[in-house]
């Protein structure tokens, strides 16, 4: 097999062009930042600009990861980021009252009720779309907006500030030199990977997602689907809430999670997976997740002024949606092959077998 053949073959992959944009921002930073590949081991924990990308980007992560179970359905979750404001201010609130906070039971305490809330807020969710049948744009709009109201009920409209080291391991804590974040990401996508490639869940999943009538009618119960699907994507939201107010020690009710939503959907869309529902890629997704956050770090790296930040970002994600094109690359190639003029043939060459060799 020649390089031609092998780059074909790698181009076809799903993952081939979203980890091509990854690694071309990553390399954008190389000439602002000189040392921005370079981990460094200090006090038995690794710092470096990798490693920050990984730990800030481990909330989107989880959170993109139950969007993607939830967009694969057919549906949305627009309350993502008011489940993550519900889920710190709740856990902090818990840490707060308590007289010992470095108290390992009552951070474990704080976990569960804040969880607990998560999980209610999913089956809110779940029972607004699957049960009563209400779009799910406008079903989890309503809890976009109520919720983050309930997280500024839960503070009272103030931020909530905690000093625990229990509670601060999740989000800012390290692990054999690792983010503990990292971890519990890891622990995340490897258990979804096996629940829905190993089992019969994923495709359970995408054919709810391609064709909710027929698969009901074949069975399937679609409704009980997309509620576990939206009962998780809260409780990875409800997560992601822990390690964002645990890296900060404190909870903010009107900022924390703040369009965390769109984010999320951004990287499930330049991870490869169709907002209409149906095959998911959860690989793609992970992948998606990291592009973001690289772009984050990318913008503020390079000295982009913060009033334009949100729109180089959105050149940027658009540049990387269209790469990842098909029809536009297709498009882009022809348009090039017919600024290049035909290909020559060799002598003796039919015309038609000309005409043909231009076409492909």
């Amino acid at each position: 097999m020649n390089l031609a053949s092998l780059w074909r073959a790698a181009a076809q992959h799903r993952l081939f062009w979203p980890v091509t944009a990854l690694i071309a921002l990553l390399a954008l930073n190389v000439p602002f930042t000189p040392g921005f590949f370079e981990v460094h081991l200090k006090n038995g924990h690794l710092y470096g600009s990798l490693v920050s990308i990984v730990l800030f980007g481990s909330p989107l992560i989880l959170v993109a990861i139950g969007m993607t179970l939830v967009i694969a359905t057919g549906g949305i979750d627009l309350s993502v980021g008011a489940v993550v404001a519900i889920s710190g201010a709740l856990a902090c609130l818990v840490v707060s009252k308590q007289a010992d906070q470095d108290s390992v039971a009552g951070v474990l305490l704080a976990f569960a009720l804040a969880l607990a809330a998560a999980l209610v807020c999913g089956a809110w969710n779940g029972l607004l779309v699957a049960r009563l049948g209400i779009q799910p744009i406008i079903a989890t709009l309503i809890l976009m907006v109520a919720g983050r109201g309930i997280a500024q009920l839960i503070t009272s409209g103030q931020i909530i500030t905690v000093n625990s080291d229990s509670y601060s391991l999740i989000g800012g804590g390290y692990w054999l030199a690792l983010p503990f974040a990292l971890f519990v990401v890891a622990f995340v996508a490897a258990l979804s990977a096996a629940l829905t490639r190993r089992t019969a869940l994923g495709l359970l999943i995408e054919a709810v997602g391609g064709n909710a009538e027929a698969s009901r009618l074949v069975g399937i119960r679609a409704r009980r689907i997309k509620v576990m699907a939206y009962v998780f994507c809260a409780l990875c939201a409800g997560v992601a809430g822990l390690m964002i107010s645990s890296n900060v020690s404190a909870a903010d009710g009107n900022n924390a999670g703040l369009w965390i939503e769109l984010d999320a959907i951004l990287a499930v869309v330049i991870g490869g997976t169709s907002l209409s529902g149906g095959r998911f890629h959860l690989g793609g997704t992970v992948v998606g997740a990291l592009i973001i956050q690289t772009l984050t770090t990318t913008i503020y790296t390079i000295g982009v002024p913060t009033q334009a930040n949100l729109v180089f970002k959105a050149v940027v994600v658009i540049i990387v949606c269209l790469v990842q094109s098909p029809a536009f690359r297709a498009k882009a190639f022809r348009a090039r092959a017919k600024r290049s003029g035909p290909v020559p043939r060799p002598p003796g060459t039919p015309a038609d077998a000309a005409h043909m060799e231009v076409s492909s």
